[in-house]
């Protein structure tokens, strides 16, 4: 059954809190999720950046919709987000008593939309200020800013203010899941009490409901092309949510793994694990070079046609440029601009002469 998940069973009479160990789970649950799908894209735009190389760029706002759609359609059937569902839990309002809703009613439409800004808005942002540290932090390393650049006094006092901010947002969750371990908060988690909900197990009559709206659903015979195209979306989704529900029920360890293995604390293990071999020279390219051709006088850069200056070479590929030159074509096109051959920024190596 595609709306109430892999794990239902019926909740004691009494029992309707959640342990901390549900609710954390299911909060990790999509954390895992987005690491795998985003490693199996980055591995479909290595092997073809012409075709999946956009899908791999817009990766964080094509999932945010995705996601989106997702939460939606279980907010709206069961009153519970996808993660929460799994784990046979709803979202009740605050100050509902001990007479519940059954979860297919779904929450009021405020509570709904503050969840749904909440489940799918919040991460989103949160990614992609951590993006824009990292992207900060590398800029600082390699700054061509001059040190008494206004803007650089302003990103040096963000990056120094951000590991507080980051740390008071952390130990915000962390203080409200004691609290909720000790019985003292009806949340584990802040951004439940921002939308005005709180958790509960599902009972009987929650999974009966479930039971039931799903065989109406299916059963419903309509003649408006209209009302044709909406249950057409409407069964596509949760096909679609049926299917991840079930294959997270028997996958959910293996994407616990992958959730560790592309974690940002395990990268330097695997890039000393994975470091690729220093190629050999490019004697016979592939293809045309594009965006440079190689200067007749080894001391000139590809790129500026000129001297170069602070010789920085590419380890995908041995070439030698202006670092100011190599930062900024690889920071725009991910490339080494002779060869094509894939490239990041950590590729980059400054080269030392004795003269200097």
């Amino acid at each position: 059954m595609a709306e109430v998940g892999a794990h239902l069973t019926a909740a004691p009479a009494g029992g309707d809190r959640p342990s901390v160990f549900e609710a954390v789970a299911q909060d990790s649950l999509m954390a895992a999720v987005k690491p795998a799908l985003q490693h199996l894209v980055k591995v479909l735009a290595e092997s073809n950046p012409a075709r999946y190389g956009s899908l791999w760029r817009w990766f964080d706002e094509i999932y945010v919709l995705l996601d989106l759609l997702l939460q939606h359609h279980y907010l709206a059937r069961c009153s519970a987000s996808f993660s929460e569902n799994f784990y046979s839990l709803k979202r009740i309002p605050m100050g509902e008593g001990t007479r519940q809703t059954l979860a297919t009613a779904g929450l009021p439409k405020r509570q709904h939309w503050k969840s749904l800004l909440l489940l799918v808005l919040v991460p989103y942002l949160k990614r992609k200020l951590e993006k824009l540290v990292s992207s900060l932090r590398e800029e600082d390393e390699y700054s061509i800013h001059p040190p008494s650049s206004s803007w650089k006094r302003f990103y040096k006092a963000f990056l120094a203010a951000y590991p507080f901010v980051n740390m008071t947002w952390e130990g915000w969750f962390l203080i409200q899941q004691l609290c909720y371990i000790l019985g003292k908060a009806q949340h584990h988690s802040p951004l439940l009490r921002l939308a005005g909900v709180r958790l509960v197990r599902l009972t009987a009559e929650d999974i009966q409901a479930l039971a039931r709206n799903l065989a109406g659903a299916t059963s419903i015979q309509t003649h408006s092309f209209t009302s044709r195209v909406q249950l057409a979306l409407r069964k596509a989704l949760g096909g679609i949510a049926f299917s991840l529900s079930t294959g997270l029920s028997v996958s959910v360890f293996f994407l616990q793994f992958l959730d560790w293995w592309y974690s940002s604390e395990n990268q330097e293990t695997i890039k000393s694990l994975t470091a690729l071999p220093t190629p050999p020279p490019p004697v016979h390219l592939d293809h045309e070079p594009s965006s440079a051709v190689l200067p007749k006088l080894k001391t000139v850069c590809p790129l500026c046609r000129k001297i170069r200056v602070n010789a920085t070479a590419l380890s995908t590929s041995g070439f030698v440029f202006c670092y100011r030159c190599i930062y900024s074509h690889v920071k725009a096109h991910q490339c080494c601009p002779v060869t094509g051959y894939a490239t990041e920024l950590q590729h980059l190596v400054k080269l030392y002469s004795p003269e200097s």
